[in-house]
């Protein structure tokens, strides 16, 4: 998620090559919506921010200011109707709004049930849509549109507290905000007089902008002709940031909380050695996202680091597909052992995380048929024994190993001579950020209530039809809807 406001240069460039930087964040559809200061135009489209959009695409929609998205479900499913961001009518301004989110509204059924009673119809499956439309009922006899906006936010953390990071862009404004949980992360930047939001400080190094600081949970920014302001909508809640985006999700070269993800992930590596060593010849990561585990579980070990395993560039991460079928194929094609490496050794394998049990055994299968004399697996994580309602897509509890198995039956399970998880304790030590994060993946506890199980495609509705799609002001359909656009690049894994 991206957003960008610099009238003196072509922001759509700017926001393609900000949502690229973001690609792993998700890779089933991309949009951009930019502003010329009186209408919105959108693009999305199904598959990779490259293929939807170039540098002459993305020229095309000018403007003053943008917002982008790379989209991956929790809630609605992988289709062209779901593809962010998704424009709206603004019945305060009489002009339209596009939005885009990351995260997953742990009450958006709910909240949906009471718009769709008091008579909102909807177009898309997602939650986006949903926390849009609560939010533009809200406010009303404000003196202007500071205070309608500041009146809207306020009212939306009050009813929907988890889990969103946001931007919103009207004609004249481009707004961010975060969640009064701070569960996904949100970042300011800028460059020049220009500023920048994103999901990562990343995307912000892509463009030269340097680090402004952190969107406050609870916080609305909004930046526009007058320059960036921020309102407090929300006082603050027991912060609950997302311990996973430290393990695995953001880029290892994102600063989260003040430190590198890197950085995190090789602590956490250090702890691991720490509760779990064993006598071996190498330790290996599995590429790319346990690189940064496996060297420091080496530097603390002392047992030296190696490439063991070649990873296909050009297949996705497979943890965020949302298809089985797509998962295990993935996951059969990422890896190549190296024989060289392996043959004879005693291997430590670092991974992140061990989800559903369904990419691991291969790995192991690969490094046997290798010639590895011992495959020793490390985890820089504890067992994932509940789902994640906040947006990262675990799925339902039965789907995940440890919910079920003790590390023993998974060791089995996997065909590893040792298998070790680090602990929460050593996860809390390295991770060390000086406040709660969510740990609700691990041990239950989540922040906020929330459903016992989820589905990803719970806000499903009827599909539209090209002819029913909504008319825009000039009278041509704005973007039809088609039942049959799904995913069909190959995309990420579950272990």
């Amino acid at each position: 998620m991206f957003g960008i406001w610099a009238p003196e240069v072509d922001v759509a460039v700017e926001t393609f090559y900000g949502i690229h930087t973001l690609q792993h964040r998700g890779q089933e559809s991309a949009g951009i919506c930019t502003t010329d200061g009186r209408t919105l135009t959108v693009k999305t489209g199904m598959g990779l921010v490259a293929q939807v959009f170039d540098e002459a695409t993305a020229a095309k929609l000018v403007g003053i200011a943008a917002i982008g998205h790379t989209r991956y479900s929790t809630t609605g499913a992988s289709r062209f109707r779901n593809a962010q961001p998704i424009l709206l009518h603004d019945h305060c301004s009489g002009g339209e709004v596009a939005i885009a989110h990351n995260g997953n509204v742990v009450n958006a059924a709910q909240v949906r049930a009471e718009l769709t009673e008091a008579g909102e119809g909807f177009e898309t499956s997602t939650d986006t849509e949903v926390l849009a439309k609560y939010l533009l009922r809200q406010g009303g006899g404000e003196a202007d549109m500071d205070a309608v906006w500041e009146a809207r936010f306020s009212a939306l953390m009050r009813h929907i507290k988890v889990a969103y990071s946001l931007v919103l862009l009207t004609p004249d404004r481009l707004m961010a905000a975060r969640d009064p949980y701070g569960v996904r992360p949100l970042c300011i930047g800028q460059v020049g007089g220009r500023y920048v939001v994103a999901s990562e400080t990343c995307a912000l190094d892509q463009l030269g902008a340097s680090l402004v600081r952190e969107v406050a949970p609870g916080e609305l920014i909004t930046i526009d002709e007058s320059g960036m302001r921020a309102f407090q909508a929300i006082e603050p809640a027991q912060p609950a940031g997302c311990v996973f985006e430290h393990i695995y999700f953001a880029r290892p070269d994102s600063i989260l909380d003040g430190r590198a993800a890197w950085q995190s992930r090789s602590q956490l590596g250090v702890e691991l050695a720490r509760e779990h060593p064993v006598d071996a010849d190498i330790v290996i990561g599995v590429p790319d996202s346990a690189t940064a585990h496996a060297i420091g579980y080496s530097s603390e070990s002392g047992i030296p680091y190696s490439e063991g395993l070649v990873k296909n560039r050009y297949v996705g991460r497979t943890f965020i597909s949302p298809d089985q079928r797509l998962r295990e194929l993935g996951a059969h094609l990422k890896y190549n052992p190296m024989p060289s490496v392996l043959a004879g050794r005693r291997v430590v394998v670092v991974d992140d995380t061990i989800v559903r049990g369904t990419t691991t055994p291969r790995i192991v299968r690969l490094l046997r048929e290798a010639g590895a004399a011992e495959i020793h697996m490390r985890i820089a994580a504890p067992p994932i024994q509940h789902p994640c309602h906040f947006g990262v897509d675990m799925a339902t509890r039965q789907e995940l190993i440890a919910a079920s198995q003790s590390v023993e039956d998974i060791r089995r399970h996997i065909g590893a001579d040792s298998l070790g998880y680090l602990s929460i304790g050593g996860l809390q030590r390295a991770v060390s950020l000086g406040k709660p994060t969510c740990l609700a993946c691990f041990n239950g506890d989540y922040p906020v209530d929330v459903q016992t199980e989820f589905e990803v495609d719970t806000l499903a509705v009827p599909l539209l039809t090209a002819s029913a799609a909504p008319l825009s002001r000039n009278g041509s359909r704005r973007r039809p809807v088609r039942s049959d656009e799904t995913l069909v690049a190959l995309v990420p894994e579950s272990r």
